[in-house]
Order: C-alpha cells, then sequence, then structure tokens
C-alpha cells in the first residue's frame, strides 16, 4: 500500500509539472523485492509489430527490475577504456592490463568534475557550429589563433576539446619520459574520456541536448541509454590494433568533424521517431541517485537505435581505437621507455567520487543524467 501512495504521489506531482498520467511507466524500483509488475501500465494494447524490435533484448528493467540506471555516460565511458587497452602492443598491454580496472573506473573523473570545477566544463565538447560551416574554415585549428581571432571568453563557451586533448596528449607524453606510474594512469584514463567525448555528434553541436528544438534529454538518449541497454548484448569489440599517430593534431580534428556531420541525423531522426510513437510510449521513470528520473523509454530508445543503424557502435569503436593509438603514440615519442619496472598499486585521494555525489547538478552546462 506504502509503495502504491508514493507511486500514485508521484503521478500527481508529474502532472503539476506537464507530465501527462499515460507517461508514467516505471522501468525499476528502490524497494527490494518489488515486481516489476507493481509499478507498470498495462501497455498490451499497443501494436507494435511494424517495429521488428526484439521481444528478448536484454533491458535493465526487464532483467531486474530492482536495479537502478547505471551512470558516452559513465557506463560507456569505463567500457570504452576498458577494451582499448587490448589493442595496445604487448609491450604496452603488459603495462597497462595490470591496471585495466584502475584505468576503466576512472575514466569518469572528468565528468565527476564537471560538478566541481567550473573550467572543466568546457574541455568535453565543442560547438563546432557556431563558427560557420562545415567544415569551418573561419575557425583556426591553432588554440592561439583561435583566441585571437575570437576571443579567450568566446572560445571557452563554445568548448575547447580539440585542444584539450592535444594538452592531455603532451602530458602522458612527459609522463611516460618520467616514468611516473601515477601520472601515466590518471593521463592515460583521463585523455580516454576526452577522445571518447570528441566521438560523440552532440559534443561537437551547439544544440547539445536538443534545447533548441524541443528535444531535450537527447543527450543521454544517445551516449547512455543506447550503450546501457544494447552494448553487451549487441555490440562487438574485435578492432584493428593501434597504431602511431604521426600528426595528432589534425587526427583529433578530423574526429570531431566527423561528430559534427553526424549530429543532424541524430536530432534529425529522433525527431521523426517522436512524430510516430506515442507520446505515452516515449517516456518512462526510473530512479538515479536515489531519486525518481523520467527518461527516454527502453521501447523507444530501442527503435532510436534501430533507426541509427550502427551509428553508437561505430563511434564506441572509433574512439576506442583512438585512445589506444593515442596512448601508444605517447609512449612512442617519449622514446619507448622500458616499463617494466613500474609495478604495484596506486591510490588517489577518493574525495572526488565522495564530493561529486553532494551536488544536484554540473556547473555550467548540463548534458543530461549521468
Amino acid at each position: 500500500m506504502i509503495k502504491w501512495i508514493f507511486a500514485l504521489g508521484l503521478v500527481g506531482i508529474g502532472i503539476v509539472s506537464g507530465v501527462c498520467w499515460e507517461d508514467f511507466r516505471w522501468e525499476g524500483s528502490p524497494w527490494e523485492g518489488s515486481r516489476w509488475e507493481d509499478f507498470r501500465w498495462d501497455d498490451s494494447s499497443w501494436d507494435d509489430s511494424s517495429w521488428d524490435i526484439p521481444r528478448d533484448v536484454p533491458t535493465i528493467a526487464r532483467e531486474n527490475p530492482t536495479t537502478t540506471i547505471p551512470q558516452w555516460g559513465f557506463y560507456a565511458h569505463e567500457k570504452i577504456n576498458f577494451y582499448a587497452c587490448f589493442l595496445l602492443p604487448p609491450k604496452l598491454l603488459a603495462f597497462y592490463k595490470p591496471h585495466i580496472h584502475w584505468i576503466a573506473s576512472h575514466a569518469t573523473d572528468p565528468d565527476k568534475r564537471r560538478y566541481l570545477v567550473p573550467e572543466e566544463g568546457p574541455r568535453h565538447f565543442i560547438d563546432i557550429d557556431l563558427y560557420g560551416t562545415y567544415p569551418y574554415p573561419e575557425l583556426p585549428r591553432r588554440y592561439d589563433s583561435a583566441v585571437a581571432r575570437f576571443g579567450h571568453d568566446t572560445v571557452h563557451e563554445r568548448g575547447i576539446v580539440p585542444w584539450h586533448l592535444q594538452t592531455m596528449q603532451r602530458r602522458l607524453t612527459e609522463a611516460f619520459r618520467a616514468k611516473d606510474l601515477a601520472s601515466i594512469l590518471k593521463n592515460s584514463a583521463e585523455l580516454g574520456h576526452y577522445m571518447a567525448d570528441a566521438h560523440v555528434p552532440l559534443h561537437a553541436c551547439s544544440n547539445h541536448n536538443g534545447q533548441h528544438t524541443g528535444q531535450d534529454g537527447i543527450h543521454g538518449l544517445w551516449e547512455s541509454r543506447i550503450p546501457e541497454l544494447v552494448l553487451e548484448s549487441e555490440f562487438q569489440f574485435f578492432l584493428e590494433p593501434a597504431a602511431y599517430l604521426p600528426r595528432f593534431g589534425p587526427f583529433v580534428w578530423e574526429r570531431v568533424l566527423e561528430s559534427a556531420r553526424a549530429a543532424d541525423t541524430v536530432l534529425l531522426l529522433e525527431k521523426q521517431l517522436t512524430q510516430r510513437m506515442r507520446a505515452s510510449r516515449k517516456f518512462a521513470y526510473s530512479f538515479r541517485k536515489g531519486r525518481p528520473v523520467r527518461q527516454y523509454s527502453a521501447d523507444f530508445a530501442l527503435r532510436y537505435h534501430q533507426l541509427l543503424g550502427d551509428m553508437v557502435e561505430r563511434r564506441m569503436h572509433a574512439a576506442i581505437w583512438a585512445i589506444a593509438s593515442a596512448w601508444f603514440t605517447a609512449w612512442v615519442d617519449a622514446g619507448q621507455p622500458d616499463l617494466t619496472q613500474l609495478r604495484g598499486t596506486i591510490s588517489f585521494s577518493d574525495s572526488l567520487d565522495q564530493r561529486w555525489q553532494l551536488v544536484e547538478k554540473m556547473l555550467g552546462r548540463s548534458e543530461g543524467d549521468h
């Protein structure tokens, strides 16, 4: 009875805030032992036969109704860094593999800092469409030239991920040269995060969360929701081994331009699907940080994924290869130092993990729930 009173109370709140009664669908429960059926509206009357979505696709809601949604989102960033390690040549793999779980789990540190450090946000994106039309010839590829032309404040407001990646690459190279274990691992994990962000189409678009087109939440749908639902069951990770990148800066810009080209498709297909699908099927409720959150339903996310083809998987593959190649390039540029003596474990203060969870919102612009 208490569960139903709480659920009905949330529905009332939703109605006041503009959420319609039919939108209230649960995809998880915070009460241990609760049944999925306790919180799901009967939707068996809808005809979904035209969509050809396999009913046995494992989703968080179907597999474990008492599990909350994981925190590219946190889940995808960790997977990307993890798989990147296996593309390295034997000498580097022997160094990275004992630390693989540390590198994966700390892939999300830059996002956690976004809740605490105002300067962190611009390092994750570039609103490159604000600089004209593709391929944006008016935007200098050198940071100092871009600042000279547009001003420091404008450049940082619009994002600096292509330039920050080059800074991270230099830091990792110096860490290898100094044989500094802690610095190598920290910069490897965080370079991986920024490189993955550069491969997300909405990280290269000023309409980064659909806020200009009534598509709020699309950022998390593309980079978090889809991987959470299908990565383990559908994505394959048999990739080419890492390669040396002789011109790292131009390589990064090429990947950013690829993301920018895909941004319009990401937005257009979501809008088309919204027009074809009943509003009551588009959203559902699940729990993040112990709170009910209205988000895209699993059904909508899976259909959107189908419309996108293999875009999310392709961009994830490209990010994994780029990260491994960046690590390899930094090691080569450092003179291929012998790392066999760098053993043992490292420990950093866990204050970041403790502090970011106490903050309600990211500082600066928001890109949806992580």
